[in-house]
């Protein structure tokens, strides 16, 4: 099991937290995510094995937020 930090840009209220965490939690291969809207960033707790960093960062953009370096 790997973690994860990911920077989130673009989220302004609980709905978008809302948003960002279950596009994390519907990758295949992620099994658990905290988002904070105050620190504007995703925790991640990921097996390498079933999914990327670069996947659950793609899910996170088809949201419509933007996942930074």
């Amino acid at each position: 099991m790997e973690k994860a930090t990911i920077k989130v840009g673009g989220m302004m209220c609980e709905h978008c937290k809302s948003t960002v965490k279950l596009a994390i939690q519907a990758v295949p291969g992620v099994k658990s995510a905290s988002v904070s809207l105050l620190f504007k960033r995703a925790k991640v707790d990921f097996d390498p094995e079933k999914t990327s960093l670069g996947a659950i960062r793609e899910a996170i953009a088809a949201t419509g937020y933007d996942a930074l370096p």
